[in-house]
């Protein structure tokens, strides 16, 4: 009964968008009817688009990055949230062109290249050929990137400036340390600290050591080796783990200087919700990272943060500015049509795509 009453709720908020004259209810999109692996993912021609909000911008989608959190979410990571809802239709980043726009939206008019990320608790992705995201959660999409390559930027870039930025307040001299420099969020990570002036240190993968310095690092150690601590010159102001196992923050937090601060994008505020329940869970979680915080402050002077992505106009439009000028670079890697989402994710999976992997979304001949 829960569920159902999920579902109706979700379908009230809505099933209708404009295309010029005609009304679009429905469209193509992957949609996630259970969790699993890749193979549960199915192409529906029938998946319900919610009406558009005064706020919000109807994008015709062009391409669809494929981000970690979508393999997560595929496997059941925010079950507590998402479970109710399904179907599900993944994603969060979106490259496209404007179809509709609501009664409040200013700055977008049809027509209009655009480029942006949803929130990660977003109840209908990208995965679509029609995807439905606030006037916020849009940019201008750098008319030197083609939709491919302006896919792969949003959400891992907003992911690193949300921690860096808005969380950290990095400034111009400090030492940021990026562990996982050799992702998405890692490279973005890089760029953005580059742009604010600050010296930038990463671990990574020893395939990925020209890769991070091509992006600005002036260090990059191998991740494997035995005794970090060692390897670099100083002790840093910011550390950024994108990895978050107990390893790399007991690390993380032993490379910072009294006043530092460690993020990791590895929070367990969802392992906790999945776990308990959102309201249970919520406060357990709060609860965790207030004991870490405490813990950390005593033993090391330091402060730890589970920063959250967020859309974030002034980060977009700072990342706009970063990938128009060429200072923020996302490699693609693997590209498969939306169809095949499913060999997408397993490309993923595998870890030896190369860079991001993007579906790319052909019209069909009655669009």
């Amino acid at each position: 009964m829960v569920k159902e009453a999920f579902i109706v709720a979700f379908r009230r908020w809505g099933a209708s968008g404009k295309l010029g004259n005609r009304t679009l209810t429905t469209c193509r999109a992957v949609v996630l009817p259970r969790f699993g692996g890749p193979e549960v993912l199915e192409v529906r021609d029938d998946s319900i688009l919610p009406d558009l909000g005064a706020s919000d911008v109807l994008v015709r989608t062009h391409a669809v990055g494929v981000n970690p959190l979508d393999m997560r979410m595929r496997e059941g990571y925010g079950r507590s949230l998402f479970e109710p809802l399904l179907p599900l239709v993944l994603g969060r980043d979106v490259s496209g062109e404007v179809t509709a726009v609501g009664s409040s939206v200013r700055h977008f008019h049809v027509g209009d290249q655009v480029f942006g990320a949803l929130h990660p608790t977003a109840t209908r992705g990208t995965y679509s050929e029609y995807a439905i995201l606030g006037e916020e959660q849009l940019a201008p999409k750098p008319e030197s990137l083609s939709h491919t390559d302006a896919a792969a930027i949003p959400f891992a870039s907003l992911t690193a400036w949300r921690a860096l930025r808005s969380t950290a307040n990095i400034q111009k001299g400090q030492k940021v340390l990026i562990m996982g420099g050799g992702g998405a969020v890692g490279l973005a990570a890089i760029y953005i600290a580059k742009a604010a002036g600050c010296y930038v240190a990463c671990t990574c993968g020893k395939r990925s050591m020209e890769k991070v310095k091509e992006a600005g690092a002036e260090e990059a150690v191998d991740y494997a080796s035995l005794n970090l601590k060692d390897q670099f010159r100083a002790k840093f102001d910011v550390v950024l783990d994108t990895i978050g196992v107990p390893e790399t923050e007991a690390s993380g937090i032993n490379l910072l200087r009294r006043g530092g601060q460690y993020m990791t994008l590895q929070g367990e505020t969802v392992t906790y919700t999945d776990k308990y329940g959102l309201i249970a869970g919520g406060a357990a979680a709060a609860a965790a990272l207030i004991k870490k915080q405490m813990k950390y402050r005593q033993s090391h002077g330091i402060e730890y943060w589970w920063p959250i992505m967020r859309t974030d106009a002034e980060g977009l439009e700072e990342i706009c500015r970063l990938a128009a000028d060429g200072r923020l670079k996302i490699p693609v890697g693997q590209t498969f049509p939306l169809e095949m989402a499913g060999e997408a994710h397993q490309a993923r999976d595998g870890k030896n795509a190369g860079g991001k992997v993007v579906l790319e979304v052909e019209r069909k001949a009655n669009f």
